[in-house]
């Protein structure tokens, strides 16, 4: 195995709890037995419930257990800057492309459009899935909706198929796409969505080897849809369940 590199990227929305020392942890131990790079990354884009005494409580959590990170604040890195809030620019970049590339577009259907529609579809006893309103538009449709300046979020398009995981831990897992919505990876306030921006860290970031508690496994094939998107190499993806323990040879 060539030198892995891992990373740890807790919101400071609170302190260090239980669950992510965890998974603090399990990359720490990983990244020492192989000889890699642990790196921290904080993502602050919470700016409501983020705040500086909540990211200065994580790394005195993380200095309190005896993780130390090779990468991330106070120490910088050759992938600066490591708070998400500072990489925006580059998360908007990554739209851009993909926009260009036509594997995503523009939405303005509006919050109250949404939810009429998911309001029909729970009273006919269905689950809501975004019917793809926008996908069809034409460029002089979106030409004039642009000129008048409407809100629009951007959605990426799910292709057709299947989305296969390949976790250390669970092994091979399979997402049929006719589950999976068009979802949105930027905000119509110009904010970009979890699956986009950590997607797009991961990758500026270099990242090897993706090891998170299994409670993102529903996270994982639109992430794996977006690193194919752009020509991205895959990370490892291991997501161990809650009940896994670390043993003395890990």
């Amino acid at each position: 195995m060539s030198s892995p590199r891992v990373r740890f990227a807790p919101s400071p929305t609170g302190y260090l709890h239980i669950g992510g020392a965890r998974t603090a942890l399990f990359n720490w131990l990983f990244a020492r037995r192989h000889g890699g790079v642990f790196v921290l990354r904080i993502e602050d884009t919470d700016v409501e419930r983020s705040s500086s005494d909540m990211v200065e409580g994580m790394l005195d959590g993380l200095r309190w257990l005896g993780l130390d990170w090779d990468e991330g604040p106070k120490i910088g890195g050759p992938h600066e800057p490591y708070f998400q809030s500072e990489r925006i620019d580059r998360h908007r970049a990554m739209v851009d492309r993909l926009v260009a590339d036509g594997r995503a577009y523009y939405c303005y259907c509006s919050t109250a459009e949404l939810r009429s529609k998911r309001d029909a579809a729970e009273r006919a006893g269905g689950a809501f899935r975004y019917d793809r309103t926008c996908e069809g538009l034409t460029n002089e449709q979106i030409a004039a909706r642009e000129g008048n300046q409407m809100p629009r979020a951007v959605r990426f398009r799910v292709p057709e198929g299947t989305t296969r995981v390949e976790d250390l831990i669970h092994g091979p897992i399979e997402f049929d796409s006719a589950n999976i919505e068009d979802f949105v990876i930027l905000r119509s306030d110009g904010q970009p969505t979890y699956q986009l921006s950590v997607v797009a860290d991961d990758v500026d970031m270099a990242i090897t080897h993706v090891v998170r508690g299994d409670d993102h496994i529903p996270n994982t094939p639109k992430q794996i849809l977006l690193y194919d998107a752009i020509g991205a190499p895959l990370p490892r993806f291991a997501m161990p369940p809650r009940t896994c323990t670390m043993t003395s040879s890990a």
